[in-house]
């Protein structure tokens, strides 16, 4: 007998309902750059969640839909470049594709039980294709407009990873809060029971190991910041970047981005071991 969560009407409905709060959230912005890219809050997580519950299909689906809602709302950008090749690259790599992936999310779901971490995994998929997308676009169709011919590759790499190492960060972080105190496997997520629930919680150390990167972040944009804008009209240039101490931005990057990496291998098991992982849609629906 099919459940109400197998109906395609339930899945519509809900697919609509995350789209348009995904729309929402994408609008309340936290930092923006000059040319494009910003920091939201957790604005891809809907679409994230869309994926979990109803798999790939329904993910790349609403992550269509998403990606036009951003299309839509960011058609000044197109006012910098020319040409039709030029405007089609950019709606492909900066919005279509770079939004769409985000209905990959829930590819770790069967491969991991535990919830919050089968969110995590397709958090920092997710913004590593989008990541992927924006630098190919940095380094092919904005070369020579705000990226330099001269290391377009690099300078796309700097300018993308200001915006998308917090946007990711964020998003991880608001993954594992709420993949740890909602079951998604329900017809209506509800919360998961008091004994369910890991009884210490994510360790000190988890977040110690989040808050690495935002610091070595805040670090890096101290070191950078400075050499981004012309001392005499103030506008943004890259032209100073190559004066950037970039031997201390790579140590300090590397060093938090290994130590955090090293975290979760080494308490890989333990997460596994402890996270509530959600039953069978079918046994709960028998229920």
């Amino acid at each position: 007998m099919q459940t109400n969560y197998e109906t395609p009407v339930r899945r519509l409905v809900e697919a609509a309902i995350l789209v348009a709060l995904a729309s929402v959230l994408s609008l309340i912005k936290l930092a923006e750059l000059p040319y494009g890219g910003s920091v939201t809050c957790a604005s891809m997580l809907p679409i994230l969640i869309i994926a979990y519950r109803n798999g790939p299909l329904w993910g790349l689906g609403s992550g269509l839909v998403f990606s036009a809602v951003q299309l839509l709302t960011g058609l000044s950008v197109f006012s910098w470049v020319t040409g039709w090749q030029s405007v089609l690259a950019v709606a492909l790599l900066d919005y279509i594709l770079a939004f769409v992936v985000s209905g990959l999310g829930g590819i770790f779901r069967k491969a991991d039980r535990a919830q919050s971490r089968a969110l995590i995994y397709g958090a920092l998929l997710v913004s590593g294709l989008r990541f992927l997308c924006h630098v190919i676009s940095g380094a092919t169709v904005w070369a020579g407009l705000s990226i330099p011919n001269s290391a377009a590759l690099a300078y796309s790499l700097v300018y993308n990873a200001t915006y998308m190492i917090p946007e990711t960060i964020i998003l991880v972080m608001a993954a594992l809060y709420i993949g740890s105190i909602l079951d998604f496997s329900y017809d209506i997520p509800r919360r998961f029971p008091t004994e369910a629930k890991r009884k210490t919680g994510y360790s000190v150390f988890f977040f110690i190991a989040l808050f690495l990167p935002i610091a070595a972040l805040v670090f890096d944009v101290a070191k950078i910041a400075p050499f981004l804008q012309d001392g005499e009209t103030g506008k943004f240039t890259f032209a100073y970047v190559g004066d950037v101490n970039w031997i201390a931005v790579a140590v300090v990057s590397g060093v938090a981005v290994l130590l955090s990496a090293v975290y979760f291998l080494v308490f890989d098991r333990k997460l596994r071991n402890s996270d509530p992982a959600p039953a069978d849609y079918e046994e709960k629906s028998e229920n």
